[in-house]
């Protein structure tokens, strides 16, 4: 007996592409797996699309004859740009990839779920009291006042996972960032 998955519209993180420079493509097929919404800035267009890869959105303009996705006029900057159409259209979580987790307004945190990949690492918020199974040996950085359980400090700053199981993350303020390392 086989099982089929039927993966709906917006179930899964779009995914808005910034910069490829960092990022190791073997991981991109993970987060390509199940069909994502794929917006690119315009510098990375080619790029993205010599991969194969389905390009729905483009952020800024571009002068390709054959592209047939939506281009959307840039606002402030690329990734409010594809952080508000994500919105409008109710999107409720995003994966991006950068070189670096880049300012944004906190606001857009309140109204999709945003998960930054930069290079080896993935930035997300989440709500004080956040739980997660992980591996021993997982890496994480903390910023801020921020109580754990089941992870020990390296020499080198960081955090590691002392054994497989449950972490648990605390702090004084209601959401903390976290940076995890893959």
């Amino acid at each position: 007996m086989s099982s089929h998955h039927i993966v709906k519209a917006k179930q899964e993180p779009a995914l808005l592409i910034l910069s490829l420079q960092k990022f190791d493509l073997e991981y991109l097929g993970q987060l390509l797996e199940w069909s994502p919404t794929i917006l690119v800035s315009a510098n990375v267009y080619e790029e993205v699309e010599s991969l194969g890869i389905k390009i729905d959105v483009v952020l800024g303009s571009i002068e390709a004859a054959q592209c047939d996705a939506v281009q959307l006029a840039i606002q402030a900057d690329y990734p409010s740009t594809g952080l508000s159409y994500l919105i409008k259209e109710e999107y409720p979580a995003v994966n991006i990839i950068a070189d670096e987790q880049l300012s944004i307004p906190l606001s857009y945190y309140d109204d999709i779920n945003i998960v930054w990949f930069c290079g080896t690492s993935k930035i997300y918020k989440v709500k004080s009291g956040f739980s997660v199974w992980k591996a021993a040996g997982t890496l994480f950085k903390l910023n801020g006042d921020v109580q754990t359980t089941n992870l020990i400090p390296t020499p080198t700053g960081l955090y590691e996972v002392s054994k497989d199981g449950f972490v648990t993350f605390n702090g004084p303020l209601e959401s903390l960032f976290i940076e995890e390392f893959l």
